[in-house]
Formats: C-alpha cells, sequence, structure tokens
C-alpha cells in the first residue's frame, strides 16, 4: 500500500517551499500527499511579502476531516505561525497513531520570520509530540535562546538540549556551518549519528528544510528505521539541490528539484532539451 501522508503547513504561491513543496517531495518518495493549510503566503524566490493566517478552528476542521475518514501513515508539520494554531493543531492530533515530523519553521530563507516570536515558548510546549524534531541552526538556536552553534561540538550539544525538551529524536541540520561540509545529526535515546553531505555551490536551495522533512515523514510512514529514514531524506535532497540549476525559477533564492529522478535519463531532461 501507498503511504498517506499529512502536511500541516503554510502555502508557498511560487511552489518552492511549504505545502507546495511538501507535496512534491511526498510524492517523489512514493507517498499519497494530504494537506492542512495553516497560512497563506504571498512569497517569491525573493521574500515574503504577506501573511494571511488560517483561523485555528478551520486548521483543526481539516485535520479532523482527513482523520475521519483516511488512514494516516505519517505526519509533517511545517509552519504554524502563532500560539493559536500551534495549540489547535497540537489538539487535532492527540491519540493519532503515527510518527510525526515537526520541522520548526520560523525564518524564511529570505529572512522573514514565519513564526511569531511570542509563539517561540508554545512551541516549545508542543515538542512532546514529535517523533522527530528537525531545525536548522538558527532554528535551535531560537527554541534554546543560545548562539547559534557553529561547531560539531556546540552541534552536539544543542542536539542533546532540544531532546531534553520532548521530542523522541532530533535531526539537526548543518547546513549553515561554515566551510564545504554540511553535516546533519541525528540523536535520540540511543546516542548519536553523524550525517556526512558535501556543499553545493548554488542559491536554489529555497524550501530545502520543507523537503527534508516530508521526505523524512514519507519514509517514516512506510515503515523504515528511522536511521535509514534520515540518510535516505537527506540523499534525496542532496540530489535534489545538485540538480536544483536545471531549473529556472526566480530571481532568488530557487527550488530544489524535487522531481529529478523522474527526468534523468529520459526525453524530458532538460539537458537533453
Amino acid at each position: 500500500m501507498i503511504a498517506n501522508i499529512l502536511s500541516i503547513a503554510g502555502s508557498d504561491p511560487s511552489g518552492g517551499a511549504g505545502i507546495q513543496a511538501d507535496i512534491k517531495a511526498i510524492s517523489a518518495n512514493g507517498g499519497y500527499a494530504m494537506a492542512a493549510i495553516t497560512a497563506l503566503t504571498a512569497q517569491n524566490t525573493q521574500g515574503v511579502r504577506a501573511v494571511q493566517m488560517i483561523a485555528p478552528d478551520i486548521v483543526a476542521a481539516q485535520i479532523a476531516a482527513i482523520r475521519a475518514d483516511i488512514h494516516i501513515d505519517a505526519v509533517k508539520i511545517g509552519m504554524l505561525g502563532d500560539a493559536a494554531i500551534i495549540s489547535a493543531v497540537a489538539q487535532a492530533l492527540q491519540g493519532l497513531d503515527a510518527p510525526v515530523v515537526l520541522d520548526p519553521v520560523m525564518v524564511a530563507k529570505s529572512g522573514d520570520r514565519l513564526l511569531q516570536a511570542a509563539a517561540v515558548a508554545a512551541l516549545r510546549d508542543m515538542l512532546g509530540i514529535a517523533t522527530i524534531l528537525t531545525p536548522n541552526l538558527p532554528e535551535a538556536a531560537d527554541l534554546l535562546d543560545l548562539p547559534e552553534a557553529a561547531t560539531r561540538d556546540q552541534m552536539q550539544h544543542q542536539a542533546l538540549a532540544l531532546l531534553a525538551l520532548g521530542p523522541k529524536a532530533v535531526l539537526l541540520k548543518g547546513g549553515h556551518l561554515a566551510g564545504d561540509d554540511c553535516p546533519d545529526l541525528l540523536a535520540d535515546s540511543t546516542g548519536l549519528i553523524w550525517l556526512p553531505g558535501l556543499r553545493h555551490g548554488t542559491r536554489n536551495t529555497h524550501g530545502t528544510g520543507c523537503t527534508l522533512s516530508s521526505a523524512l515523514a514519507t519514509l517514516l510512514g512506510q515503515g523504515l528505521p528511522l536511521a535509514e529514514a534520515a540518510a535516505q531524506a537527506k540523499a534525496y535532497v542532496a540530489d535534489a539541490i545538485v540538480m536544483a540549476d536545471r531549473l529556472s525559477v526566480g530571481q532568488g533564492h530557487g527550488p530544489a528539484h524535487h522531481f529529478h529522478a523522474f527526468f534523468k535519463g529520459s526525453s524530458n531532461d532538460p539537458s537533453d532539451l
């Protein structure tokens, strides 16, 4: 059976991040994508122009409608925006027996804030529902109220500190580290696992956090063990970034190429056109 994956996140009309990226990543990794929208944004590859939060009761109603009819194999949570929506989502997911990947979306690639500063405490209180938390280094620093990690030792310290806040596991993404390497760190009750990665020189990294968390949710929903799912999701995103320059989307931070695997070696490959 194909796993049913629910994304709870905001909309990005440019297609590179948010619900749109989630649907692409879930589909590319073999899942059936469903979506509960938390916010409408007016954004493109250059920045966020406006945000309209969805009423919390409507967010909860979307989730309830899906739960009443469709078996959910995994959940990805992205942009929540404010404390009221955080509370509504936490309540709407109570009793659900499925992996939950929580991507603490706080700031867009352009630097625009997507989670109200006053809602950070509410997000901390929600971490206990997460099977795995997937912050980047700025998000981890925000959650912990600490300076951003700049070394592997600091990443280890912060990953363990995040684990102590309640999630069953943490995948701390090291893409903001200086240098050619961008390692991620998986932490859970069994210990720490480094997932190595090499940096690819491109501006086209819009929505990569959304993409990783959605791919991870899909792989967990398919029954893969956590460490294997995390490694496969990271490899998928790395390939999507490498192939991103084949796209021509916008003048700022363009999107990753979610469906890169479906273009290789075919007449639809942009390099063959």
